[in-house]
């Protein structure tokens, strides 16, 4: 390119740039624009909030895991441990290690969920229901299936007591994941209401000497999935009342920028 190519360039920028103006002041412009233009930008930073950068993942996942210890440490010492002392060693560490590796698993596939593209190892749902499973063949291999009379009576008074503790060790796990961002509140409801609910499961699993495997099942690890169910309807719900938000929002942001149509003479929207 000579000196005679770059002077035609500029000049052929010229006058595409005055043909542009020429445009721009032939077409009308609306005389309430700025103040459409400022009530979208109202309405976009009305609920902006300052946020503080999340901390490492490693921080939120010795959180949750210190706060499941810390309720299964108080209950240990507040109800005792009393089938302790009728388990054999063998049952004693596999029912404890299954339910720390469930615990340890579930921390770290909500510490991923916090943080939008996280990579899951395993996909939570999967997660979810593989160690439902897993807890329930466990109980089922290390314990004997029984017939004890007032079956539905001895379960009722495990899951009174298991319930409340998993609900309550559920509010500090929630102040935690509400540190980040959740995409999915349905699948972190039910992850977290499974993890809460297995701080009740593991009391009762050091407190309670019965060692019927239908008791375990029903009453125990019943109360982990209660937990679970409830934490999904409770996140499904946050979801559809945040999804009504976010239409309302987008009806409200079409309304200020559609412009209205012309109509026989009368503009109509």
């Amino acid at each position: 390119m000579n000196c005679n190519d770059v002077d035609r360039a500029l000049r052929e920028a010229s006058q595409a740039e005055e043909q542009v103006i020429e445009l721009d002041m032939s077409v009308p412009v609306d005389p309430s624009l700025p103040a459409t233009l400022r009530q979208i930008a109202e309405g976009i930073t009305a609920n902006l909030r300052p946020v503080r950068p999340m901390a490492a993942k490693r921080y939120f996942f010795g959180a949750l895991v210190g706060i499941f210890i810390s309720f299964v440490t108080i209950g240990f010492y507040r109800m005792g441990a009393f089938a302790i002392a009728v388990m054999t060693p063998l049952q004693i560490a596999a029912i404890l290690s299954g339910l720390g590796i469930a615990t340890g698993l579930l921390a770290y596939s909500l510490v991923n969920q916090m943080v939008p593209g996280s990579r899951h190892r395993i996909p939570p749902m999967l997660l979810l229901v593989g160690i439902a499973i897993t807890l329930t063949i466990t109980i089922a291999v290390l314990f004997q299936f029984q017939h004890e009379r007032h079956f539905w009576i001895k379960c009722w008074a495990c899951i009174r007591a298991g319930t409340p503790i998993g609900i309550l060790a559920a509010v500090p796990f929630w102040l935690v994941l509400r540190r980040g961002a959740i995409l999915s509140p349905g699948m972190t409801g039910a992850a977290t209401g499974l993890l809460a609910g297995l701080v009740g499961t593991s009391i009762l699993e050091t407190h309670c000497p019965n060692l019927d495997a239908w008791h375990i099942l029903v009453s125990h690890l019943g109360v982990a999935i209660m937990c679970a169910l409830v934490g999904l309807v409770t996140g499904l719900t946050a979801e559809i009342i945040g999804g009504r938000s976010v239409r309302r929002s987008n009806r409200e942001f079409r309304a200020l920028t559609t412009p209205p149509l012309k109509r026989n003479g009368k503009e109509t929207t």
